[in-house]
């Protein structure tokens, strides 16, 4: 199935009351405010199975394309529709950038693989990790981890993002620390204690390891890795440059951090700021990553 339009009129729902800018009339609110498009509704649990089965194996490609991928670190998870106590997770061992729908596979929540590709690996960490948060979070559709390289420098600072831009303001209160550090998550208790310390947050920043990101969607998921990925980009080279000259970066206000949280900051913010990355992949690929 392709990706929905964001002009298409069945996926269509009506945008929820944001605050108006400064100077703005309700009037002039509301013609710059145009209707924003959701995410596919289903009626049909088996096909929605194999709509976000595609989404995940699009979201993967992404991570490849974005140079997410080393070697056989980083994986991605949805909650299976049919039966959400498995999931569907990337095989261990094969390439981000060649995922197929069909290559995917299936774990319950003990680790046993269930069904899926040809390939049955299954990555322990991966495992250990994406089973605690969707246990611990119910409202987790998708859950995002790789060894991105922006991200593993600024977690080995031990430190929360400073909010210093506007597309920091997406992560205003909604991300958290995990300070523990001991080798791959081989373990069960370190996966509980991820799920812990990332709470009803959409993003952790594991310490000494990489990025994690989690959403309603598979699109939000991926969304908020990406931005999170340019944020820890942005505030590395800002605490330098801001360093180097004898002084320190600027940072947003709450108010002001907040106030711009809820238009970007939301789950629908999320999915609709995904979409044209996730189409262009489309575009690319002819939707190869469907079979």
């Amino acid at each position: 199935m392709a990706p929905p339009s964001a002009t298409h009129p069945d996926h269509e729902t009506p945008s929820t009351k944001a605050p108006l800018e400064p100077g703005l009339t309700e009037a002039q609110a509301k013609v710059q405010m145009p209707r924003f498009p959701g995410p596919p509704k289903f009626t049909d649990k088996h096909e929605e199975r194999e709509y976000l089965k595609g989404r995940l194996a699009a979201a993967l490609r992404i991570f490849g394309k974005y140079g997410f991928d080393e070697g056989v670190a980083g994986h991605i998870t949805i909650r299976d529709p049919v039966d959400p106590t498995t999931f569907w997770v990337n095989p261990f061992g094969v390439s981000f950038s060649l995922m197929k729908r069909s290559d995917l596979i299936q774990v319950d929540h003990a680790g046993t693989v269930i069904a899926g590709g040809e390939v049955r690996l299954l990555n322990s960490a991966a495992f250990m990790i994406h089973s605690a948060i969707h246990k611990a979070r119910p409202d987790v559709l998708c859950a995002a981890h790789s060894h991105s390289i922006y991200g593993r420098a600024f977690c080995a600072l031990g430190r929360e993002l400073d909010i210093i831009t506007q597309d920091a303001c997406a992560f205003h209160n909604d991300h958290a620390l995990y300070t523990t550090f001991n080798g791959i998550v081989l373990a069960e208790h370190e996966g509980r204690d991820i799920a812990a310390a990332l709470g009803p947050r959409k993003a952790a920043l594991l310490q000494n390891h990489g990025l994690l990101t989690v959403g309603q969607s598979v699109e939000s998921a991926v969304f908020w890795f990406l931005s999170l990925e340019k944020c820890c980009q942005a505030q590395l080279m800002a605490d330098a440059a801001a360093g180097g000259r004898g002084g320190a970066t600027i940072k947003v206000g709450d108010e002001e951090a907040a106030y711009t949280y809820k238009t970007i900051g939301s789950e629908l913010a999320g999915w609709f700021s995904a979409k044209p990355t996730f189409d262009v992949l489309a575009k690319e690929t002819g939707e190869e990553y469907l079979l």
